[in-house]
């Protein structure tokens, strides 16, 4: 297979948009799909994977040009994430997480030779990249607190100490984004990056979850580790309003609604073949032939439809940012309605561990742990709503609704 940094360039094209990178991606999602199985039995961490993907030249795919990678858009990003999941989940969602971190325009604020070192060790040596957030005691972040971990000031450098859970592609991950606090009588909170190899880390094996089994996502504990003291390289007051970037919230509402869609097409074409296979004695032809499940495959192929236009609509900039954890939400749970019509359909043949519908099924679940949860979603999505009906009653002339000052996303 060519590394996609040497295949050819059309004129009018760029190559992340050729037909040869798109043959080049089917043929991976091949190679992915045919170990996805063992890793999913097992709960191994896909590691030929991202050896595959530095060779390919993919793990730079969002690193901008500028600073050697591919920069790569939205709309490319999601194709690459869409036909890595169609292989093995668990391999996208850490991919996901390293094209989030060098899209995100944050390195912009680190020390200039911090940035150059991360970046040319993902070029050159397949370094991946991954926040460590979730606690034991706090949880999500998303929903409020002080991180526990804490990061002490000494002549040294900081040192932290702190336990953390859900460290996707731990296994993998040569640095470490961790989010904690300072020690000062107004603590700092951010992330301070930690190469993986620094003494005091331990990785305890503690991952062994229903689905996306193969993502690694292990407990670590940080023991008096020491960071120079430029390390603390995106903090703030506690006391600040945290920033939040419009753009990045809707990449990461895209890539992962574009995992579990890709986990429920293989969900619906498993239940497709297994249709046209299956031929009751009883009836003497497969159950395809039936207008039932005819039907039934027409919705889920409905459901899917729906499913791509929106992802294919927002990466392509169509939706505004503040919707883009709707995007995640209609999708992931569109998701897991199509694999939930396909077991109901296939009965006891798809819940057998001989075959991958359960495995989708368990992997699509997932969807629903990600940050921002669905309640969240919908939660503030309501209260915008609200709000929104509110500030047009207050400038509304008198005994006038205000309809006209409501935009189409408001009324949504």
């Amino acid at each position: 297979m060519t590394s996609v940094l040497r295949l050819p360039v059309a004129a009018h094209s760029h190559q992340l948009d050729s037909p040869e990178f798109a043959a080049l991606l089917d043929a991976l999602t091949a190679e992915f799909a045919a170990t996805a199985e063992q890793h999913d039995r097992d709960g191994s961490f896909p590691h030929r994977n991202f050896e595959r993907l530095h060779e390919l030249g993919l793990l730079g795919l969002t690193v901008p040009r500028a600073q050697g990678g591919l920069g790569a858009n939205l709309a490319q990003t999601t194709r690459v994430i869409a036909a890595v999941a169609r292989g093995e989940p668990s391999t996208a969602l850490v991919l996901t997480m390293q094209y989030l971190h060098h899209a995100s325009g944050r390195g912009a604020r680190w020390p200039q030779h911090l940035l150059q070192r991360v970046n040319e060790e993902t070029l050159r040596d397949g370094a991946l990249i991954n926040a460590l957030r979730v606690e034991p005691e706090l949880g999500t972040p998303a929903r409020g607190g002080l991180p526990g971990t804490v990061a002490r000031r000494t002549p040294q450098g900081w040192r932290i100490s702190g336990r953390k859970i859900y460290s996707t592609g731990i296994p993998r991950l040569t640095w470490l984004a961790v989010w904690a606090r300072s020690d000062d009588a107004e603590p700092l909170v951010g992330s301070w990056l930690v190469r993986r190899d620094t003494p005091g880390i331990t990785v305890n094996e503690t991952w062994d979850h229903l689905g996306m089994r193969a993502t690694g996502s292990h407990e670590v504990v940080f023991d008096d580790v020491l960071v120079p003291p430029d390390h603390a390289v995106d903090v703030a007051p506690a006391s600040a309003a945290p920033e939040l970037d419009a753009s990045l919230l809707l990449w990461m509402s895209v890539l992962l609604g574009a995992i579990y869609d890709a986990v429920a097409r293989n969900a619906r074409d498993w239940l497709a073949d297994w249709l046209e296979d299956r031929v009751p004695a009883n009836l003497g032809a497969p159950l395809s032939s039936l207008p039932r499940f005819q039907e039934a495959l027409g919705q889920l192929d409905a459901w899917l439809f729906s499913n791509r236009v929106l992802l294919d609509a927002a990466a392509h900039g169509a939706v505004p940012a503040p919707d883009a954890f709707r995007i995640k939400y209609l999708v992931t749970n569109t998701a897991i309605q199509v694999v939930e019509k396909a077991i109901e359909l296939s009965g006891n043949p798809g819940l057998s561990r001989a075959n991958p519908l359960q495995r989708h099924y368990r992997d699509v679940l997932c969807s629903r742990i990600h940050t921002p949860q669905n309640d969240t979603i919908l939660i503030n999505s309501g209260r915008a709503a609200f709000a929104a009906r509110a500030a047009a009653r207050k400038t509304s002339p008198a005994g006038v609704a205000g309809i006209s000052t409501i935009t189409a996303k408001d009324a949504s």
